[in-house]
């Protein structure tokens, strides 16, 4: 299948909050067209690389009101999302802490990857092999500035090329 990718440069965190709104629009329009749809979008980069602060824009950018939290301890915060009148799950998976891909098949996450809604996972290198593969990868590489980043959008499923094309078009 083919992939479709593109980069974009953040000066600053208020940069950095548009685009993941800007994501956070087009997965809605994804979900107002198809309710059932289900998305991996796994967020990769270096530690203080700005994947936790990218998440919670987009969780706010989805509707989500209350607080966001680092999913570093527990896992997996989960956020239900009510999008165009439907509930629909959002799991934020930060897998930082794990020493081995086992750990994630033990901790019986893998029927929140088949529910309407999209996983969202951080450090998804750490179960490699056992997750589901991706819709939409996103990598974060910090600038030379404290809020800078450049961010990489890719994506590997039809789905994930439609938000992403969604996204270039709005």
């Amino acid at each position: 299948m083919a992939q479709i990718s593109f980069t974009q440069h953040c000066r600053q965190e208020a940069d950095t909050a548009a685009l993941a709104q800007k994501l956070a629009s087009s997965l809605s329009h994804l979900f107002q067209a198809n309710q059932s749809a289900h998305l991996n979008i796994f967020l990769k980069g270096d530690l203080g690389a700005g994947k936790t602060t990218f998440a919670r824009h987009l969780i706010q950018g989805l509707g989500y009101e209350g607080r966001v939290k680092s999913p570093t301890y527990t896992l997996c915060e989960p956020y239900p999302l009510i999008i165009h009148s439907k509930t629909l799950a959002m799991n934020h998976f930060d897998l930082y802490r794990m020493r081995d891909p086992l750990e994630w098949q033990e901790a019986g996450f893998a029927e929140y990857f088949d529910e309407p809604g999209f996983c969202l996972v951080e450090w998804s290198e750490k179960a490699e092999g056992t997750l589901p593969t991706f819709d939409i990868e996103i990598h974060l590489r910090a600038g030379a500035d404290e809020n800078e980043r450049n961010i990489i959008f890719q994506a590997s499923s039809s789905q994930g090329m439609t938000v992403l094309d969604k996204m270039n078009t709005s």
